[in-house]
């Protein structure tokens, strides 16, 4: 079974953190939302409390994907956590993927992850993707690193992450089954 972690912390844009979540769970793919706080309850950017599954003080087991949601102040918190960010750049460095919406691909960027490759993240943030191309379509897959422009990008990231997993296939037949429309 593929696997994914979801880090959050407070402040967190629930848009761009949870429909991934919900896209790569419908495709079967093991999710774990792991907050950095002392307790499983995080708070979005919007006042939505959302429990955990796991305390990164806890630890972390391996996964296939490891995903940075955007949202203020929730990226500047994930990207003050030291473990946080050696966990993704491990990760990265033996060619799992890794994903960023928002804001989130600074902490990418500060980890040297995006250089030579193509990123988007939310407009005024461009500064933060150190070495990037910056891409002018809503998401950019290079390789093992998967961005996304903002919360408008949230449903189409989750999808590249499904087939990054799962394969298009995959993908497509989830985003087929989100996107019916019904005629009666």
């Amino acid at each position: 079974m593929k696997t994914a972690i979801v880090f959050l912390a407070d402040g967190f844009e629930e848009t761009e953190a949870l429909a991934p979540v919900d896209l790569l769970r419908r495709a079967g793919v093991e999710v774990t939302l792991v907050t950095i706080n002392e307790t499983r309850t995080v708070t979005s950017s919007h006042k939505i409390v959302v429990t955990a599954d796991a305390v990164l003080a806890e630890g972390v087991k391996e996964a296939d994907l490891y995903f940075i949601p955007g949202g203020m102040p929730g990226t500047t918190n994930l990207n003050a956590c030291e473990k946080v960010k050696e966990i993704v750049k491990t990760a990265a460095e033996k060619g799992k993927y890794v994903a960023a919406i928002c804001a989130g691909p600074m902490v990418l960027g500060g980890l040297g992850l995006l250089r030579g490759k193509k990123a988007v993240c939310f407009p005024g943030f461009e500064q933060y993707l150190e070495g990037a191309t910056v891409a002018t379509s809503k998401v950019a897959v290079d390789g093992n690193i998967l961005t996304g422009a903002g919360a408008g990008a949230s449903l189409e990231l989750g999808l590249e992450m499904v087939a990054a997993l799962m394969g298009r296939e995959k993908a497509e037949e989830i985003k087929e089954a989100i996107q019916k429309n019904r005629k009666d």
